[in-house]
């Protein structure tokens, strides 16, 4: 049977590609992409999540097949596009996975909208990722020189030097979605990450949480992880021996850490 996919118009006109995947009657699980990727990014996953879950991914805004909107966008942009498309897709409540980019988004609906979300996991991600001229400076490269002038650097951050020399399907196609996005959609979530500073709030997230790290990530060093951790009552940690995109290079093991994790007992409200 085909999957339903495609588009979900936000209030600012932005189109948000989507693809839903899984039984119609289990619990949807959200996935959000890392900066610079898709929705294809969860591929490994989706197999193993799809027989408990209803899977829905969408591609954040300016990134894969969603739409490329003008100028920098905001965190709380990218949350009201998560909203907005379980209003449009009628769905009241969800799980939600977000790395990197996509578990800021996540931070963001854990304080802002706590009774649309289930359980929370964020994953590879920080609460601040200072200096904000280094943001800017990287705004401004792609710009005006494109992802290629970025792309062997931002992969020796995303994997380490093991995974990147045996090569292979994964670390392929993972260049490949990052050749492939818009600069000027890269561009404006870097400026949601330039301008965000979660850590006076997350102490507000009371969703079952859990925290996913990698022991070689210089993206998101376990020291992000940690801090998260100690700010959220009762979020778990779980570390992977993996650098910043660790459900690529870790994708048995990380899936399994969401599988446990989701499948735990709500803790009383």
């Amino acid at each position: 049977m085909t999957e339903p996919h495609g588009f979900a118009t936000m209030i600012d006109g932005c189109r948000i590609a989507w693809r839903m995947e899984g039984p119609q009657d289990a619990p949807v699980l959200i996935l959000s992409n890392s900066l610079g990727t898709a929705m294809a990014m969860w591929d490994r996953q989706v197999p193993l999540l799809s027989g408990r879950f209803r899977i829905l991914r969408y591609d954040t805004r300016g990134h894969g097949a969603s739409a490329v909107m003008p100028g920098g966008y905001s965190l709380d942009r990218l949350g009201r596009d998560v909203i907005e498309l379980m209003d449009g897709l009628g769905i009241q409540t969800a799980h939600f996975c977000g790395l990197s980019l996509g578990g800021m988004t996540g931070q963001w609906l854990g304080v802002n909208v706590p009774e649309r979300i289930g359980r929370l996991v964020i994953a590879n991600s920080s609460s601040f990722m200072g200096p904000p001229q280094s943001w800017q400076q990287r705004m401004d490269l792609v710009r005006t020189q494109g992802m290629a002038a970025i792309a062997q650097a931002v992969l020796e951050r995303w994997f380490t030097s093991g995974f990147i020399d045996e090569g292979g399907a994964g670390l392929d196609r993972t260049r490949a979605q990052l050749l492939d996005t818009s600069p000027d959609g890269y561009a404006g979530c870097c400026a949601a990450i330039r301008d965000m500073d979660l850590r006076p709030i997350i102490h507000l997230i009371d969703r079952p949480t859990l925290v996913i790290a990698g022991t070689m990530d210089p993206a998101t060093p376990p020291d992000h992880a940690k801090r998260i951790v100690a700010s959220i009552g009762g979020a778990q940690l779980v570390t992977l021996e993996a650098a910043h995109l660790s459900n690529i290079e870790q994708p048995d093991i990380f899936t399994g850490a969401l599988l446990n994790f989701l499948g735990q007992p709500d803790r009383a409200q």
